[in-house]
């Protein structure tokens, strides 16, 4: 008689309804969800059945292994937490191995949710294990992450985020407030930074740190930093308009400078409201900087070739910081308080050193997060320019902003 063919590995898989039957009322161990996404974004459905191999071979005797649907598998365990982690690194290990293909090895990504077994109900427990999953999935893949509750917050703030951020622009939630900074010689005005807003009326005021990741993540980080110059040189049109002549500094991520029209652009922008481009200041955090140092550099000559000033943030003063930092071309260095503060081995204050490298560079120095007359009296010592920080004034929206400048006799 014929050999008889290899039973088919995912035929021999429980199914969803089975591992919620299994489920019910177990107390202990723990439910693991694994998910699978190409690295080459190939299909994944001709893995499949080495997927269900590797899995089984990789599981306990006792576990139970399931396939939820085309690319998302589970398996119940009954040991506990320590052993489920070793469980879950040990199946990302097999799986994040190369497949063999008849055209060539292929390999793929792996998210791995977990969460413990503790006689709830099994939808519960299942929900709980997916948005670890899906946790492991927004921090980058090949991880095995646990469930805990205020996991549960966070990805809930998310979804309420991504579900209510598309149209925002369209529909006016979005606000700008303005954080002044100051010539820390005589503590007058020389400028602002305009600062985002999301006025949501379901979700309340959404801060920056919010809302851009998640802008990224929905393409609309383009649609949103539009708006943002827009409002913004709208404002310096208004307040030039009011012969006070300060500057306005807002921030862009490198993906949006890495947009080809983005010079253009903010010329249009500033054309669009008659803003003398010395006026504006385009900043970018200096963390995000290396990945796309070339367009950076680039980006920021456009913006300088129009007038436009620009600004490094977040200038850590590391080595890496130090070498990026010759061949931007900028006219700010925005730097935090801690470096005000005197350093750990008794030298001088690091704001010394960087303060000395700004006037070698011809770049000038804000001290921005300054929150106490101490931190403002240090970075004027250290000669630093400009400072801002609450210890200055606080953001605020543009007509407390005004009502601020005219105690002023002037503003350069």
């Amino acid at each position: 008689a014929p050999p008889r063919p290899a039973p088919d590995p995912l035929a021999t898989l429980a199914d969803r309804r089975e591992l919620l039957r299994r489920l019910a009322g177990r107390e202990g161990g723990a439910l693991l969800v694994v998910d699978l996404h190409a690295a080459d974004d190939a299909p994944v459905a001709p893995l499949l059945a080495q997927v269900a191999r590797r899995l089984q071979a990789g599981s306990g005797p006792g576990d139970l292994v399931a396939r939820l649907s085309g690319t998302e598998f589970a398996v119940l365990t009954d040991v506990g937490p320590v052993l489920a982690y070793g469980l879950g690194d040990r199946l990302l290990a097999a799986l994040t191995e190369p497949f063999p293909q008849p055209a060539g090895a292929a390999r793929l990504r792996v998210s791995v949710g977990l969460a413990e077994t503790t006689g709830g109900d099994p939808e519960d427990v299942l929900r709980q294990a997916e948005l670890a999953r899906r946790r492991a999935v927004q921090l980058g893949r090949d991880r095995v992450e646990w469930y805990d509750a205020y996991l549960e917050e966070q990805l809930v703030r998310r979804l309420d985020l991504e579900r209510e951020l598309p149209g925002a622009v369209a529909r006016g939630e979005l606000d700008l407030v303005y954080q002044p900074v100051l010539a820390l010689a005589d503590r007058l005005p020389v400028g602002t930074e305009a600062l985002l807003r999301w006025r949501s009326p379901v979700l309340g005021t959404v801060l920056p740190d919010e809302v851009l990741p998640v802008a990224a993540d929905l393409d609309l980080a383009g649609e949103v930093g539009r708006w943002v110059l827009d409002r913004a040189c709208r404002q310096l049109a208004n307040w030039s308009d009011g012969g006070r002549e300060l500057w306005m500094a807002v921030n862009v991520t490198p993906r949006e400078l890495s947009a080809p029209d983005f010079v253009a652009r903010t010329a249009t922008a500033l054309a669009a409201y008659d803003v003398p481009p010395e006026r504006l200041v385009v900043e970018v955090a200096e963390p995000a900087v290396a990945a796309e140092l070339p367009t950076v550099v680039a980006r920021f000559a456009g913006l300088r070739s129009l007038g436009v000033r620009t600004a490094l943030d977040d200038f850590r003063a590391e080595h890496a910081s130090l070498a990026q930092l010759r061949r931007l071309p900028i006219d700010l260095l925005k730097v935090g308080p801690h470096l005000v503060g005197p350093a750990p081995d008794g030298q001088r204050p690091l704001i010394d050193v960087v303060a000395a490298l700004g006037d070698r560079l011809g770049v000038e120095v804000v001290v921005e997060g300054l929150e106490s007359d101490a931190q403002v009296a240090g970075a004027r010592r250290a000669g630093c320019r400009y400072g801002q920080g609450f210890a200055l004034a606080r953001p605020a929206p543009a007509e407390r902003v005004e009502a601020w400048f005219e105690e002023f006799p002037s503003t350069r």
